[in-house]
C-alpha cells in the first residue's frame, strides 16, 4: 500500500508557531530565506574553526567506560532569527565533569537545527530548516562543508543515517514528506533517491496538513519509520538498499490530535516509546520486526504541571532500564522506569532542566552524560546519569549557546 505521492507541498506554520511560543516570533515568516541559499555547494561555503580535530565515535550510548581527554560536541541552531547562531557550533566537553568549552563555528550552513553523524564518525550531517529545505554534509577531519542537496520539501527538521552508512534519511516538516539521499564514499551526498509525501490519512484536529517530524531505522535494520505530527501517524517503510526507494508496509494511528513527534526504541527491539507533542502525552508501542508494524498503546502522563507543555524527545538508556523525556514549557526532564522487558513505562518524577524550552536531548556515547539543548534560554544543560538508579545530577552551570536546538556529543 502507498502512503502518498512523491511530491512536496504546503507550508510549515505549526512548527514555526511552536517556535514563536519559545520566543522566536521572527521565525514565523522568513521571506528572505525561502529563496536562494539552501542548496548552495561548497564553493559558496567555508568552515571557520579554532577547534582541534578529534576521532569521532558513533553517538549511540554503549556500556559506560571512562574516556580520557576532551570530546567533540556539535551544536545546532537557527541562523535566520534574532540572537541565533552563525552556523554549526563547535565545542568540546569533559567526559568526567561534563564541562563544555566552545571552540568555534562551521559557517555557511543555513538554519542547522538538527544534526547526525555517519556511523564511521567521519562526516556530520545537518538539516537546513528553511522553506527550500536541504541537507548538508560536513567533513569532520577539517570541518570542510562538502555541499548540500535539496530535500524536495519545506523545513526539514530531522535526519538520520541508515546503519549501512549508504543512505541519509530526512523528514520535511512543512511539506509532510520524507526523503532519501545516497551517501558517497567520501561522505558527501548524491542527488535525492526518493521523496514520499504523506497524503493520507487526513490531517488530525487543528492541523492543516502532514508534518513529518522524524525518520529513523528500526533496531533490526529491516524497516525505516516516519513519525508524522500532522496526520497522527507513524509510517513504516521498507528501504531498497540498492536504489534508495521506499515502499510502505504498515502504518500506525495515534490518538486523533496526539501530534506524535519523536519515537525511540527499547534496546530489545520489540518496544518503542512515542512522545506526543500536541496532547502532551507519551505512549508505549509494540513493534514487530518481521512486518515493520508498530502498535501504539494508551497515552500516559509526561509529568508536566498545569501549564502548556510540548514533549520534545525521549531517550532510553543502553541497558533498557530507564527513559527520559524532554518537556518544553514545563522545562523538566521526566524520568521513567522501564518494566516488563520494555512493555511498560512507570513515571518516577521530573527534574528541572536548568533552562527554558528543552528542544532536544542526547546521551554521550557511553551514556554517562545527558545533554539538553534549551531553545529559549540559549543554553545547553549537562547531567550525570546514574547507571543503577537512572537519577540525573546537574553537572555545573549550563553552557551558553545561541538558540540551542540540538546538541550532538561524540
Amino acid at each position: 500500500m502507498g502512503s502518498g505521492t512523491r511530491a512536496a507541498s504546503g507550508g510549515w506554520s505549526r512548527r514555526r508557531f511552536v517556535g514563536a511560543l519559545a520566543g522566536l516570533g521572527s521565525v514565523t515568516a522568513l521571506p528572505a530565506c525561502a529563496a536562494g541559499s539552501a542548496g548552495s555547494g561548497p564553493a559558496s561555503r567555508h568552515a571557520a574553526s579554532s577547534a582541534s580535530s578529534h576521532p569521532a565515535a558513533a553517538a549511540t550510548p554503549s556500556p559506560k567506560t571512562e574516556p580520557s581527554g576532551p570530546r567533540p560536541l556539535f551544536l545546532g541552531t537557527y541562523t535566520s532569527v534574532e540572537g541565533g547562531g552563525k552556523g554549526i557550533g563547535l565545542a568540546t566537553y569533559d567526559p568526567s565533569t561534563g564541562r563544555i568549552t566552545g571552540t568555534g563555528t562551521v559557517t555557511g550552513v543555513a538554519d542547522p537545527s538538527y544534526l547526525a553523524v555517519h556511523p564511521d564518525g567521519h562526516t556530520l550531517y545537518a538539516v537546513d530548516e528553511r522553506d527550500a529545505g536541504a541537507v548538508t554534509a560536513v567533513r569532520l577531519a577539517d570541518r570542510e562543508v562538502l555541499g548540500s542537496r535539496s530535500t524536495g520539501g519545506a523545513a526539514p527538521c530531522h535526519l538520520s543515517v541508515h546503519p549501512s552508512g549508504r543512505w541519509l534519511l530526512s523528514a520535511n516538516y512543512g511539506s509532510g514528506s520524507v526523503a532519501v539521499h545516497p551517501i558517497t564514499g567520501s561522505g558527501g551526498l548524491g542527488e535525492r533517491a526518493d521523496l514520499v509525501t504523506h497524503s493520507s490519512p487526513a490531517p488530525g484536529p487543528g492541523q492543516q496538513g502532514p508534518h513529518a517530524h522524524q525518520f529513523i531505522t528500526s533496531p533490526d535494520g529491516g524497516h525505516v519509520l516516519a513519525v508524522d505530527l500532522g496526520t497522527d501517524t507513524v509510517y513504516s517503510y521498507r528501504l531498497d538498499e540498492r536504489t534508495g526507494r521506499l515502499t510502505e508496509v504498515a502504518r500506525a494511528a495515534a490518538k486523533p490530535g496526539a501530534g506524535p513527534r519523536h519515537l525511540t526504541f527499547h534496546p530489545g527491539g520489540r518496544h518503542a516509546y512515542l512522545a506526543n507533542e500536541v496532547d502532551d502525552t507519551v505512549t508505549v508501542c509494540a513493534y514487530e520486526p518481521s512486518t515493520g508494524r508498530l502498535t501504539i498503546g494508551e497515552p500516559q502522563s509526561t509529568g508536566s504541571g498545569s501549564g502548556t507543555n510540548y514533549p520534545a524527545q525521549i531517550l532510553v538508556t543502553a541497558n533498557g532500564s530507564y527513559a527520559f523525556l524532554a518537556n518544553r514549557g514545563d522545562n523538566t526532564l521526566a524520568r521513567y522506569a522501564i518494566e516488563r522487558d520494555g512493555a511498560r513505562l512507570r513515571l518516577l518524577g521530573t527534574v528541572p532542566v536548568a533552562g527554558d524550552f528543552p528542544r532536544q536531548i542526547a546521551f554521550s556515547p557511553n551514556g554517562a552524560l545527558l545533554f539538553a539543548a534549551n531553545q529559549k534560554s540559549g543554553t545547553v544543560s549537562v547531567f550525570h546519569v546514574d547507571d543503577g538508579s537512572g537519577e540525573l545530577r546537574l553537572a555545573g552551570e549550563p553552557f551558553a549557546s545561541p538558540v540551542a536546538v540540538c546538541a550532538l556529543p561524540l
